[in-house]
């Protein structure tokens, strides 16, 4: 799978509206198939911005796993 670049967010809202708003003009013109299309590119769309706003979530918050460093393992002698 491909990952979008969070660069392009504002790109993808834009091409998101756009859609959008030919979806309103599909259906006052009665273009039923291009609407079908154009739902189809709409949700792609938003699922990519999905996977952006769940990418951004995972960098933000940073788990502690509780693993103790390098230093504090060398430190440690081991007696007989």
């Amino acid at each position: 799978m491909l990952r979008p670049d969070p660069a392009e967010r504002p790109r993808l809202i834009e091409i998101r509206d756009n859609l959008t708003d030919r979806i309103v003009e599909a259906e006052c013109e009665g273009r039923l198939g291009e609407i079908e299309g154009l739902k189809v590119s709409l949700a792609a769309a938003d699922a990519e911005l999905a996977q952006l706003d769940a990418q951004s979530a995972r960098v933000q918050r940073a788990i502690d796993l509780g693993m103790p460093s390098f230093r504090d393992i060398a430190a440690r002698s081991t007696e007989p």
